[in-house]
């Protein structure tokens, strides 16, 4: 398969893996990526994904890359809090929550990290659109309940104050109910008693 054939026929994909040239040729030479990556046509996200050189990388690009690289996962933590602006420092890395063990991949686009979560708390998140693909990012609420849940250190109001969440943002942005929901299927005492704080925090302005 020649160059322009692959960029046709993947037009459209922010990322593309080794397997989805192979949908479309099942013969094709892995060496023609090493190839393509030396006369600048691709770039290497991680062994075995790869996107075209002249792709635009913005923050939802990132995101799809996330999702792919490593499955089954959906943007959460510190970046889907900035991404709602519940917290007002920019991410450094995409953080997200996986079924998978704990791992950090660090590479040329940055950093994407995923912290691991059991499979039964593997829910809550949306989906928003880039070209046409699905993306999956944890709702504000399961955003904050994945933070509140992996760092216990949290205990007081004055932790929150130093996070710097946006307690107008969080007045405006939650569903009190849905918390609730999403709660009750963590069964989790001292993340309830956790999130109680950060109720009790925001409306304290």
């Amino acid at each position: 398969m020649r160059y322009v054939q692959l960029k046709e026929k993947l037009n459209g994909f922010t990322i593309f893996s080794l397997a989805d040239i192979r949908k479309i040729d099942r013969k094709f030479y892995r060496r023609r990526l090493s190839e393509w990556q030396a006369k600048g046509y691709i770039r290497k996200v991680i062994r075995g994904y790869y996107v075209f050189s002249d792709l635009k990388i913005d923050e939802q690009a990132l995101f799809e890359i996330a999702n792919r690289v490593y499955a089954p996962s959906y943007i959460s933590f510190e970046m889907a809090l900035s991404y709602y602006e519940l917290i007002p420092e920019s991410v450094y890395g995409i953080t997200s929550a996986s079924t998978r063990r704990t791992r950090i991949f660090k590479t040329d686009f940055g950093s994407f990290s995923y912290k691991t979560l059991t499979p039964r708390l593997y829910f809550g998140y949306e989906i928003i659109r880039h070209n046409g693909r699905a993306v999956r990012i944890a709702s504000p609420e399961k955003a904050v309940l994945d933070y509140l849940y992996i760092n216990t250190r949290i205990k007081s109001e004055d932790d929150f104050a130093g996070l710097r969440f946006n307690k107008d943002r969080l007045s405006g942005l939650f569903n009190r109910r849905k918390m609730g929901r999403l709660l009750k299927r963590f069964g989790h005492k001292s993340l309830a008693k956790r999130a109680r704080l950060l109720w009790r925090f925001a409306e304290n302005a």
